[in-house]
C-alpha cells in the first residue's frame, strides 16, 4: 500500500503526490518545455494535452528521473526526481507510449519482475486484475499481438499500489471494450487515493476520468482546466432566423466569436439551465443544439 499522504504544516492540506516548479529542459538552444509548474494530489486524476512536439514526453521523462532538468524541480512522493531518482522511481507506476518488454518472459513472470525491482511482490490481485484485462498471463510475449503486450504492460502498471501512476497514450491498440476496463481501473485507483497522471489525444478520454486537465503547446503549459467546472458548462449552437441578440443568456454581452457573420450563434453558458432555455425561447432560432461543453473547443483554441 502506498504510505499515508503528508500533511502541509499548519494547512492540514495534502502535499501533492507529484509537483514541478518552473520545470525547464533546453537541447542546444531550442527549449522543449518551459518553466512547467504543475501538481498531482493524491486521489487526482490529470491529463496531459497536447500534439507532438508540445513537450509531453519531455515533461514526463523528466518526472521520471530519465533526463536531468537545465532548470527547475520535479519532486515525486517528496523526492526530487533527479537527484534521488531510484526512491522516486520505487513510488511510481509507469507505462511509456513505445512498449520495450522483456519478450523471452511469461506475462506472469515479467510482472513479478518489475514487482521486485520495486522491492515489492506481486499478489493474488494479479489473477483478478489478469482475468478482466482477458489476459493469458503464463503465455510467453513473443507470442502474443501488440495489443495483448500492451494489456501485459497494464496489468503491470495497475497492479502495484504505488502513489502515482503515470501513463503515456495508455489505450494505443487497445479495443473499446478493454479502453472503458482501463478508464474503470483509473477510477478505482482514484479511489484508493492514487494519484494518476496520463498524457492521451483521445479527448473522450480525458473528460471520462480526469479531474483537471493541463494543455501544453510548443513546450510551455497554456491552460489548466478543472473539468468539474467544464461539466457545468453547456455548448449552444443555432441559426438564427431574425435579428442577432445584443446580449446573451443572463445579460452577458455576445462577442465577435459567439455571433458569426453568416447568422450562426455558437455560445457556452454556465449557470442555471432554466435561465438558459428562457433565452432560447425568446430568441429567433433554429437548428438549435445544446449539449454539455466537451474539451475540443479548448483544445482547439490552442491546437486549432
Amino acid at each position: 500500500m502506498p504510505p499515508p499522504a503528508r500533511r502541509t504544516q499548519g494547512r492540514g492540506m495534502t502535499e501533492p503526490v507529484l509537483a514541478t516548479e518552473n520545470l525547464t529542459k533546453d537541447y542546444g538552444s531550442f527549449r522543449a518545455l518551459r518553466a512547467l509548474t504543475l501538481s498531482v494530489q493524491p486521489g487526482e486524476v490529470v491529463g496531459l494535452l497536447g500534439p507532438n512536439g508540445s513537450g509531453k514526453s519531455t515533461a514526463l521523462r523528466l518526472m521520471l528521473g530519465f533526463i536531468r532538468p537545465t532548470a527547475g524541480r520535479a519532486t515525486l512522493a517528496g523526492f526530487d526526481c533527479w537527484s534521488q531518482s531510484v526512491e522516486a522511481r520505487k513510488r511510481v507506476a509507469y507505462l511509456p507510449g513505445e512498449l520495450r518488454l522483456y519478450e523471452t518472459m511469461t506475462g506472469r513472470r515479467l510482472v513479478s519482475f518489475l514487482a521486485r525491482l520495486r522491492g515489492d511482490t506481486a499478489g493474488p490481485e494479479v489473477e483478478a486484475l489478469a482475468k478482466k484485462l482477458d489476459i493469458d498471463i503464463d503465455r510467453p510475449l513473443t507470442q502474443m499481438s501488440s495489443g495483448m503486450k500492451r494489456k501485459v504492460a497494464l496489468l503491470a502498471v495497475l497492479v502495484p499500489r504505488v502513489p502515482l501512476i503515470i501513463l503515456d497514450e495508455p489505450t494505443n491498440t487497445l479495443d473499446p471494450t478493454m479502453r472503458d476496463e482501463l478508464l474503470d481501473q483509473l477510477k478505482s485507483a482514484k479511489a484508493r487515493g492514487q494519484a494518476v497522471l496520463f498524457s492521451s489525444h483521445v479527448l473522450q478520454e480525458v473528460e471520462a476520468v480526469c479531474d483537471r486537465v493541463a494543455v501544453l503547446r510548443r513546450g510551455e503549459l497554456v491552460h489548466v482546466q478543472h473539468m468539474s467546472e467544464l461539466r457545468e458548462g453547456r455548448a449552444v449552437r443555432a441559426r438564427l432566423t431574425g435579428p442577432a441578440p445584443a446580449r446573451g443568456p443572463g445579460g452577458t454581452e455576445l462577442g465577435p466569436d459567439e455571433l458569426t457573420g453568416d447568422g450562426r450563434l455558437q455560445l457556452t453558458f454556465r449557470g442555471p439551465l432554466p435561465v438558459l432555455l428562457e433565452w432560447l425561447a425568446n430568441q429567433p432560432l433554429t437548428d438549435l443544439v445544446v449539449e454539455p461543453q466537451g474539451l475540443t473547443p479548448i483544445y482547439k483554441k490552442y491546437h486549432g
